[in-house]
């Protein structure tokens, strides 16, 4: 009988996380969520047990890794506001930065050596690339994109210093639902542009405020790329399957490679959703750069990651179809 590995998940009620709980469970690991759900939901949990704790609490860290003995760590728990984090860089210093520091140190006490963490395109910055790859500077503009580097060198000092291995996923904009509508995105107040669009189309906003239309891009709003949360999901699977056949602290970008214009998303959100919604242009926000594009082409050869749900369209679909069903929660 084979072994079943169980993978402790850091921050595993949220979005992204809870996205990956399913994921982890359905290819035989058992998914250990680790939530102080201060942003994250208990319903989300549905694929393995909840241990509630914060991140800094390291007894309590340390108490679970005994209970469990996990064979790696899915480090979602950070803060991932752009705007919040130029409001209050303390806070993102503080959760982002010092709080995987004791994650680590509770690692390190037991032990454990082997971390998937969940890093951002916003370490690259005003970068002038068309598609970022692996090897571009990174020049965050953001506090947020700042914690997340400052995560991505403490790993690889780790690495150098005390062996830990790492695979650091560097992904775009996350979108879309569960397909089997069991997840979906959920946040008071929702920051992100997807949702926001189809909040403002159900009625629940009443426009839809486009930040800035004077950037360097084609019609002169931001441009994005847009990765379904399933396959964002996928790609974490296959990060811990790496760190089973290897050693290393290994970097990858998780993009469509596709870019689209906020006005771009405006168009598809009323085509999907029917609803010619009110949208008001305004100031630009601080932090935030023309475009991010991202070049998973190191990701599709070293992990075989392969985008199933690459429509923008699909990703609107799907997240309409939550959000219409979501109050039965």
């Amino acid at each position: 009988m084979k072994e079943v590995r169980t993978i402790l998940v850091t921050g595993g009620a949220g979005y992204i996380g809870s996205h990956t709980c399913k994921a982890l469970a359905q290819q035989g690991y058992l998914p250990v969520v680790y939530d102080n759900l201060s942003r994250g939901h208990r319903w989300a949990v549905q694929w393995g047990p909840l241990e509630e704790g914060d991140i800094h609490d390291l007894p309590r860290l340390g108490e679970v890794m005994e209970k469990y003995q996990p064979f790696a760590v899915l480090h979602f728990a950070g803060f991932g506001y752009v705007g919040e984090s130029m409001e209050d860089p303390a806070l993102y210093y503080h959760n982002n930065v010092v709080g995987t520091l004791a994650l680590l140190g509770a690692m390190r006490k037991v032990g454990l050596g082997r971390i998937v963490f969940s890093s951002s395109c916003a370490t690259f910055g005003a970068t002038q690339a068309d598609n970022f790859n692996e090897t571009d500077q990174q020049r965050p503009v953001s506090t947020y994109g700042f914690s997340k580097l400052i995560v991505e060198h403490t790993l690889k000092d780790y690495h150098r210093a005390y062996g830990l291995s790492a695979v650091i996923l560097r992904y775009f904009n996350a979108g879309g639902a569960d397909p089997d509508g069991e997840l979906g995105e959920e946040h008071d107040p929702e920051p992100h542009v997807l949702p926001s669009l189809l909040l403002t189309a159900a009625g629940r906003r009443p426009k839809f405020e486009i930040l800035g239309n004077d950037h360097d891009t084609p019609d002169g709003t931001c441009v994005r790329d847009f990765i379904h949360v399933s396959d964002l999901a996928a790609a974490h699977v296959l990060a811990v399957k790496k760190l089973e056949r290897e050693v290393g602290c290994f970097d990858y970008n998780l993009g469509n490679g596709n870019g689209f214009s906020i006005l771009e998303l405006v168009n598809a959100a009323q085509k999907v959703t029917g609803v010619n919604f009110a949208v008001e242009v305004v100031a630009r926000r601080l932090g935030d750069p023309a475009r991010a594009v991202g070049d998973a082409t190191k990701a599709r050869f070293e992990l075989g990651w392969e985008p199933k749900y690459p429509s923008l369209d699909g990703m609107l679909e799907s997240a309409w179809r939550w959000m219409k069903t979501e109050h039965r929660r």
